[in-house]
């Protein structure tokens, strides 16, 4: 490929083809037709000497890469465009619908205080929460179900880890927590030392977005050969709070849900018998709104809002926050 002779205008179509994933929405985005955005495809076919997507029923699939250029294709035009049009967002005259997926109790911290300050500001923002089913949001941000997902989700980040900012995917760390066992007062285990024994001879509560009676807890078990047994798994932390709070089940919650409960003055806590890795709640969301304005501003204010849940701010990996 040349670069001197090649025309910058086709990696505004490059662009928008890839966060659309579909021609025909790529055309609406950039105020084009159909047509003329296959022939710019055609011309960048032509000027980089290989096809970088494959026609699908439903849209467009791009090459490795493909994917491996948009981030850098994404930031170029990002940089140029704040340098030519340094468009603003003003959040009580523009209207902003944001779809998020976050479990019960993370929305329970973040969402308080983020509407004190949204009543505060007189935002005209609208937030519709989506429950969070599953560990890896990745698949609904780039399908574009969602605008920004909150959770803990390790195996995602530490993929998104080793792709070295390649991937489509950004992610800000929130705040840390741990794991710690729960258990209601009075409790027979509540006055003794929580041994391994004690706590795998227990009954016990998994809260699992998949329904899957399997967890972190349980892998930690296994890595030390024993297990224990799950009699009830439920899909809310609230839900989880309750039954603990009612019965002799035992949980295990990150320690800064246990207020989101509701249930904080019946149940206690108590530390793990086993090692477990930290909690650490992270903000995801797609390349495609890493540069708009509404969207920057919003994840703003939902980093503020986790410190003024009383959080532990962590700092973002390799990302100012000028750039969120």
């Amino acid at each position: 490929m040349n670069f001197r002779t090649l025309d910058l205008n086709l990696l505004r179509v490059f662009d928008a083809v890839m966060a659309e994933g579909n021609l025909t929405r790529a055309a609406e985005r950039l105020a084009m037709t159909q047509p003329a955005v296959s022939h710019a495809l055609k011309r960048l076919k032509e000027a980089m000497g290989e096809d970088l997507f494959q026609r699908q029923a439903f849209g467009v699939k791009p090459s490795s890469h493909a994917e491996s250029l948009w981030p850098e294709v994404r930031a170029a035009l990002n940089r140029l465009r704040l340098a030519l049009d340094p468009a603003d967002f003003n959040p009580q005259v523009d209207e902003l619908t944001v779809h998020l997926a976050m479990a019960d109790a993370t929305a329970a911290m973040l969402l308080p205080p983020l509407m004190v300050e949204f009543e505060r500001l007189g935002v005209l923002a609208n937030i519709r929460v989506l429950p969070l089913t599953t560990r890896d949001p990745r698949r609904l941000l780039e399908q574009g179900e969602v605008d920004c997902a909150v959770g803990y989700f390790p195996n995602a980040v530490a993929t998104l880890a080793s792709q070295a900012g390649m991937a489509p995917i950004r992610n800000y760390r929130l705040y840390e927590s741990e794991y710690v066992c729960v258990m209601r007062r009075g409790h027979p285990l509540a006055d003794q030392e929580l041994t391994l024994d004690a706590y795998c001879a227990a009954r016990h509560l998994l809260v699992s977005f998949s329904g899957r009676a399997h967890g972190f807890v349980d892998e930690s078990l296994g890595a030390l050969n024993r297990s224990r047994r799950i009699v009830l798994t439920v899909n809310q932390f609230f839900t989880a709070g309750r039954v603990v709070a009612h019965s002799d089940l035992l949980t295990v919650l990150p320690a800064s849900f246990i207020d989101a409960t509701g249930y904080k003055r019946e149940l206690i806590e108590r530390p793990l018998p086993m090692p477990l890795a930290r909690v650490h709640v992270e903000m995801l969301w797609h390349l495609r709104n890493d540069d708009h304005p509404a969207q920057a501003w919003l994840r703003q204010r939902l980093i503020a809002a986790a410190i003024n849940a009383q959080a532990l701010p962590a700092a973002p990996r390799n990302r100012r926050q000028s750039d969120l």
